[in-house]
């Protein structure tokens, strides 16, 4: 098979399709920030994340599980119920199964952290909103107005959640307040947003969006001091959830249920594991030196450093570009339209790396962000190589890729309208240790910085079940249980990570339970499933083979590590 296979041949659309095509048309109505992602049309608007927003997702959800049953009775009638339908119909139960289960807890309400919740949609979505004619920056006004509406109905949430207790951490709060002061800044996100704008803008158009971003730093610092003068004060100082609400975040971002206390236990074997690899290869690159001492002569290495953001830009381009041609054709079926990544730098950013899927039409590709802090003008080659497999080839751009080729397959919801964590962040682990295995490591520095970063994936683990599920810390910590403190000097003793971004870090942690930890324990699902497949095929007297493992569990979409085991064990 070529690099330039085409899709699976197509397949006729079922009952099961149209009741998930009927959710992604409710998702798109209800969602512009998804509208924009996927390149569909419709008003310029923002979220709506209010009481009546949140409720109305919530209504869309009951509507379409109670369509489920009919729809599958009727594939069957017809002789057409499939496996594809059996994934879909599992991963629809499932995915909207545990969405329900958190709205009745509340935690839609009361979400605000640090990362994940509407003040960081809100910035993100202005990165992926069109600019390339007039009447796209006349939307764009629009937008920057309706940034006032989005927060207040966000703060309508927060007010309802504390109602009925239920408050965001006391380090949630005090961060997200920072960050709404970040936006309120003049010639901050929002200004350098609008300064983008080129000659295709007219001087009125112009100073109509001076205008609306100024409105839209207005209401930021509204919101920020919304938190810090009316919700401050009802915030937790404890940012543990406990352990039935962290259950149930864990299954939401991994789409399976672990024992939390074995995979606790893992976590902690899977460090010292990978300690025990750096320090063997710290010992092969510069004899008798520490783990850490090998990671400052690394970062002291001419060779393995880039100077400014063109630089930074140019290298994540061409590596990520080398990686697809290398594995187009030999491990994986790439087909031309994925072959295509847009490597992005966005400066006085947040420190984040990330990933943002194309279009269903690939008008606008998949795209790898790097979210530069600001001052931050030098970067180390040694930590970052794993990093661009991650986020590119074979991580998140080809997982992403292969799914939205489905498209005479899988229905648009399979496609674009679900991401599992634990099946998306699973996967790009396992593609950062799949270079390694296929010798593109081979270089110890940057073995070492894929090691570095499974290390810091391995000690998520322990945080966040530690703290969220109160348990008990290792003695090195001091005993008792685990803490924010404690939490910090695990992480200062494990990760070798500059501390602004470590901080971030943590806070990342505290604020959004059970979604760390599903980086590692996806993984581990992802390598125990293949052992299992392969197994099974030689079982049957069937050669495995890596390629087809790799085609066939992509092509399944981002479904929930539960229903992704069922379909490639043929548990349907």
């Amino acid at each position: 098979m070529s690099a330039s296979t085409p899709q699976t041949p197509a397949r006729t659309p079922s009952p099961v399709d149209a009741v998930a095509e009927d959710h992604f048309a409710g998702m798109l109505a209800l969602s512009p920030s998804l509208r924009i992602e996927v390149g569909a049309d419709g008003p310029a608007e923002l979220d709506d994340v209010s009481p009546g927003g949140l409720a109305a997702w919530e209504e869309l959800r009951t509507r379409t599980l109670a369509a489920l049953p009919e729809a599958e009775a009727a594939a069957r009638a017809q002789g057409t119920f499939d496996e594809t339908d059996a994934v879909t119909a599992d991963a629809l139960r499932e995915r909207l199964g545990l969405e329900r289960e958190l709205h009745a807890l509340g935690a839609d309400l009361s979400e605000l952290n640090v990362i994940a919740s509407p003040l960081q949609s809100v910035r993100e979505f202005f990165d992926l909103v069109p600019t390339a004619s007039a009447e796209d920056w006349e939307a764009n006004a629009i937008r920057l107005r309706a940034v006032g509406q989005t927060l207040a109905g966000h703060r309508e949430s927060l007010l309802e959640a504390r109602a009925s207790g239920r408050v965001a951490a006391r380090t949630q709060v005090e961060a997200v307040a920072a960050q709404a002061g970040d936006l309120a800044r003049a010639g901050g996100h929002f200004d350098a947003f609008v300064a983008t704008a080129g000659p295709e803008v007219s001087d009125g158009l112009r100073r109509e969006l001076e205008d609306a971003a100024s409105h839209a730093r207005t209401a930021c610092d509204r919101f920020g001091s919304f938190l810090t003068d009316q919700l401050l004060s009802d915030a937790p100082e404890d940012d543990a959830v406990g352990r039935e609400e962290y259950a149930l975040h864990s299954r939401m971002f991994l789409g399976a249920e672990v024992d939390l206390d074995e995979t606790y236990e893992w976590g902690l074997e899977q460090l010292a594991a990978i300690d025990a690899e750096q320090r063997e290869i710290a010992e092969s690159l510069y004899p008798g030196a520490t783990v850490r001492e090998t990671m400052q002569r690394l970062d002291e290495d001419p060779a393995r450093k880039l100077h400014g953001l063109d630089a930074l830009r140019t290298w994540m381009q061409s590596t990520a570009d080398a990686a697809t041609e290398a594995m187009a054709g030999t491990h994986f079926d790439i087909s031309d339209p994925v072959r295509t990544i847009e490597c992005m730098v966005l400066e006085d950013g947040t420190g984040g790396i990330y990933y943002t899927p194309p279009t269903a039409d690939f008008s606008r590709p998949g795209r790898m962000w790097w979210s530069v802090p600001a001052g931050v003008e030098t970067f180390s080659t040694w930590q970052e190589t794993t990093t661009v497999y991650h986020e590119g080839v074979p991580g998140h751009h080809l997982q992403f890729g292969a799914a939205v080729m489905q498209d005479d397959v899988l229905n648009s919801w399979r496609k674009q309208g679900v991401w599992v964590s634990g099946h998306g962040e699973g996967w790009a682990l396992y593609a950062e240790r799949l270079m390694d295995e296929l010798g593109f490591l081979a270089d110890p520095g940057d073995r070492f910085g894929m090691l570095d970063s499974q290390r810091l994936r391995a000690a998520r683990v322990c945080v966040d079940i530690g703290v969220h599920c109160r348990k008990r810390a290792p003695e090195s910590l001091g005993g008792g249980v685990w803490d924010r403190e404690k939490a910090w000097q695990f992480l200062t003793e494990n990760v070798a990570m500059e501390r602004s971004f470590l901080d971030f870090e943590l806070k990342r942690y505290l604020g959004w339970p059970g979604q760390a930890p599903s980086y590692s324990v996806g993984q581990r699902i992802w390598q125990d499933l293949r052992l299992a497949v392969q197994a099974q095929e030689e079982a049957a007297g069937r050669e495995f083979s890596l390629r087809d493992f790799h085609s066939r569990a992509l092509a399944l979409g981002s479904v929930g590590l539960s229903t992704l085991q069922k379909a490639l064990l043929g548990g349907f």
